[in-house]
């Protein structure tokens, strides 16, 4: 086998571990967060200007929904890290990760403040919760590249 081959083998191993690692390590934090009544509070927000979310604080208070979201989340991180060993796992996690960062990421289009008016309006957007809300776009994309890895490695298990 060839250095490059080698070189091109290991960073791909490095980079699968990296993402399945990361990424629960960023849903354990944020989940954990939600169990909080700052982080509660942070969300009415996002969740009550978006089509999408509002009637949740219909059924449920604050506290509770924050709390939902927060079991959700460290679902699902717990999901991603088992597709380590678990392919169909982390196709599971990695769909419901992808469709949670595409719900936060449809804030951007409902929550006032996003666009920074004072620096001209669209395209320049906020720190908070601007910036905030697009590094989701990046999230998305960690959680669609390991629900198709668990999916590739899942089918070759089942090819066996």
């Amino acid at each position: 086998m060839s250095a490059d081959r080698i070189l091109s083998t290991t960073l791909q191993a490095y980079t699968r571990y990296g993402l399945y690692l990361a990424l629960p390590i960023v849903y354990a934090w944020f989940g954990g967060m939600k169990f909080t009544s700052y982080e509660a509070e942070g969300l009415v927000p996002l969740v009550s200007n978006s089509p999408l979310l509002s009637w949740f604080y219909d059924l449920l208070s604050v506290r509770d929904f924050s709390t939902f979201l927060g079991v959700l989340e460290l679902s699902i991180g717990a999901l991603i890290l088992s597709g380590l060993v678990r392919p169909v796992a982390g196709v599971i996690g990695g769909l419901l990760s992808a469709g949670l960062f595409v719900t936060t990421l449809s804030f951007m289009a409902s929550t006032p403040g996003v666009f920074e008016p004072t620096a001209g309006g669209f395209p320049a957007i906020s720190v908070a919760p601007g910036q905030f809300l697009l590094k989701d776009v990046g999230l998305l994309a960690a959680s669609l590249w390991i629900a198709a890895d668990s999916y590739d490695r899942w089918r070759r298990h089942l090819a066996r």
